[in-house]
Parts: C-alpha cells; structure tokens; sequence
C-alpha cells in the first residue's frame, strides 16, 4: 500500500517567501543553502525533498539544476539587490534567483 506524501505543494507554496542574501549569508555559512536552477519550479523541488523523493533529487543534482550555493553566486548576490525566493526543507535552505 502507497503512503500519502507528507507534503503536497500547496503547503510548501505558502511557505515559499522572497528574501534577501543577507538573511541567507549565515546559512550559506553553514552550507545549508541548494540554489534551484530558475528552470525548474521551486515548489516542486521542495516538494520532492520533504517527501525524501531521492530519484528525483538525485537527479537534479546529477544534472547541476540543484547544488550547493558556490561562493562566486553567493558574492555576486552579496554586491545586488538580486530577487531570491526561498523555502526551507530542514536542513535545506533551497533558494532560486528570479530572473527579470
């Protein structure tokens, strides 16, 4: 028997808010940070961390749509007022840039 996911979109939506990169600095500092490709729906993503989907993000990860925050990302945000959305997975802190 399947057992439901324990977190559907529509929940993690509503914890998925815009921030600032010096809200994110300690964090990142902490290598808690995954930046989400913009290609790719940020809910979804989380979605499927919170629910332990590893196929999925195992392969997001092998395609690099997901990785660890590198620090030349983290240094151009530091320097701009870039529009970053971010929910939190625990531990994960996944952040996507959106583009104008």
């Amino acid at each position: 028997m399947n057992e439901a996911p324990r977190y559907r979109n529509a929940g993690l939506h509503a914890e998925t808010a815009r921030i600032f990169w010096p809200e994110l600095e300690t964090h990142f500092a902490r290598g808690v940070v995954l930046q989400v490709e913009a290609a790719l729906d940020l809910v979804e993503v989380a979605t499927c961390f919170a629910n332990d989907d590893r196929q999925a993000a195992d392969a997001w990860v092998r395609q690099e749509q997901v990785q660890h925050l590198d620090v030349e990302t983290a240094k151009r945000w530091s320097g701009s007022e870039v529009e970053l959305w971010a929910v939190v997975v625990a531990p994960w802190i996944l952040v996507q840039e959106r583009k104008a």
